[in-house]
């Protein structure tokens, strides 16, 4: 079974950074997108940043410029390089990441169990 797996997190001041890696059990596959979401207590799960298979990125409007999504050689991987860290940037961040399955086109998705990022003066 696939597995997504994430590290990175921890606490941090404002204005400090952190990188977050996610990697994929196994390395006889490669997924198509991957993404990272984050939720805080009491908030909907949102989309920080994605990534396609072509390395074309998207960004949540409240991390644009501070953070940034890239992956490794092996497309099991995906990063996030988040700087210029503000307080309302904790939450658990999640790694999530998707593979087609069929001629049809089907997808199915994974989810990592997340990561804490707390940033606290």
């Amino acid at each position: 079974q696939v597995q997504l797996v994430e590290s990175g997190g921890g606490l941090v001041q404002p204005g400090g950074s952190l990188r977050l890696s996610c990697t994929g059990s196994g390395t006889r596959f490669s997924f198509d997108n991957m993404a990272w979401y984050r939720q805080a207590p009491g908030k909907e799960r949102e989309l920080v940043a994605s990534i396609t298979s072509r390395s074309g990125t998207n960004y949540g409007d409240s991390v644009k410029g501070r953070f940034t999504i890239s992956r490794g050689n092996a497309k099991n991987t995906v990063y996030l390089q988040m700087n210029s860290l503000k307080p309302e940037d904790t939450a658990v961040y999640y790694c999530n990441a998707d593979r087609t399955v069929n001629v049809e086109g089907a997808k199915v998705y994974f989810w990592g169990q997340g990561t804490q990022v707390t940033v606290s003066s």
